[in-house]
């Protein structure tokens, strides 16, 4: 089999979906592996890099795709945005793709990648249990991007982030919110504590608090009724309207006497629940700081402007869509582990053969033969359930 490792054309990505290293131990399974020239330019790893490991480098992305039986990408299908456009024309039929493909929000790209024959997998879908950690590719980029948005609240606040006591008088600690105890939120609080912050965080999932405190952090507790806020996947709940207002209400009070705000409340192919409305921007202090996460999906906060940088009443709001991508170097290493990870675990299955009694490959695999088969994203697309997978798939 033939790997191929393209270089990313979605506007300012600059992670690469394997890193050298990866390639030596695709090489003891019988695989090749081509990469498209400069695809690691951009998260520091040249041609030479990937050469050296045992690579082949391919001049175009045009005889990538040709020469290649599987593409392992960062961005494909929806994730790719309008690049999607000239992607999809270079698949052929009984291609495997594999990356991040945004099935949820964009199920209509997904189709397209069934029409042309490809088998499809969506790394967003891999189940969250043990065996499948070392895949899950959305907690990998979390994680960072937790870290890397309060490094900008830290560097746009006015303030330093700790207690110091010093000859000329005592500086108090900025205090922090994060909205939205995922993976994202834990590494805010956990890097907002090292830089010496007083942190308070809040989530709709009242079974988290454990996690908070652990991390020297303040538990936010809300007057609400949170007892079905939680899917079985471990991911938040899209909770009705009366709730959301109620919530926002409450949380305004929270935020007007914050620093700063670290926003990370998402839910799954859904538009971000409003938490910070424009009325509780204007109850803060000015010069204060909203980091908002979820801006590629609407936003957290209703003054957040997608991948732009804007000043509201004095609070600056950041609203950031990639932060992985600032880092790519080693957002690579952590993507890479999880393809190969995954990749590997679907050649010991006998890929591309392989049977629909594996979670991981069930849950992941969004085409194949022209057919689009996991469930859900025929629920969005408006197709009767598939015989194979409905009685043992599920989202």
């Amino acid at each position: 089999m033939k790997v191929g490792i393209p270089k990313e054309s979605f506007s300012g990505e600059r992670r690469v979906s394997l890193v050298p290293s990866a390639v030596a131990p695709l090489k003891k399974l019988g695989v090749d592996v081509l990469v498209e020239t400069g695809a690691g330019d951009a998260a520091g790893y040249c041609d030479q890099d990937y050469s050296s490991a045992g690579a082949a480098i391919v001049p175009t992305a045009h005889a990538l795709f040709q020469e290649s039986d599987c593409i392992i990408a960062v961005r494909t299908c929806g994730a790719c945005g309008e690049c999607w456009s000239t992607e999809v024309n270079r698949l052929r039929h009984g291609q495997i793709l594999i990356g991040s493909c945004d099935p949820l929000s964009n199920p209509q790209a997904c189709a397209e990648a069934a029409k042309r024959g490809v088998t499809l997998f969506a790394l967003e879908l891999v189940p969250r249990i043990t065996r499948a950690q070392s895949m899950d590719v959305l907690s990998s980029m979390a994680n960072i991007a937790g870290y890397r948005a309060v490094l900008l609240a830290a560097t746009t606040l006015p303030k330093i982030f700790p207690m110091m006591t010093t000859a000329a008088g005592t500086i108090t600690p900025a205090k922090v919110l994060v909205l939205g105890v995922g993976v994202a939120g834990l590494q805010a609080i956990a890097t907002a504590k090292r830089l010496g912050a007083q942190v308070s965080a809040y989530d709709v999932r009242p079974a988290v608090k454990e996690q908070v405190q652990s991390l020297g952090a303040k538990f936010v507790e809300l007057a609400l009724d949170t007892g079905s806020s939680e899917t079985s996947g471990g991911y938040a709940k899209a909770m009705g309207e009366e709730f959301y207002a109620k919530q926002r209400e409450l949380l305004g009070r929270v935020v007007a006497d914050s620093d700063v705000v670290v926003s990370t409340a998402v839910i799954p192919g859904r538009k971000a629940p409003l938490l910070v409305t424009r009325d509780a921007v204007s109850k803060m202090r000015p010069g204060s700081v909203i980091v908002d996460l979820a801006a590629e999906r609407g936003g957290n906060c209703e003054a957040t402007i997608p991948g732009q940088t804007t000043i509201v009443d004095g609070v600056t709001i950041l609203g950031p869509t990639n932060l992985p991508s600032e880092v790519p170097f080693h957002t690579s290493q952590l993507l890479s582990r999880n393809n190969l990870t995954f990749f590997t675990h679907l050649l010991t299955l006998g890929l591309p053969e392989v049977s629909l009694d594996d979670e991981i490959f069930r849950e992941t695999l969004v085409c194949r033969g022209g057919d689009v088969l996991h469930p859900k994203l025929r629920e969005l697309l408006g197709l009767a359930p598939h015989n194979a997978l409905a009685s043992t798939q599920s989202v």
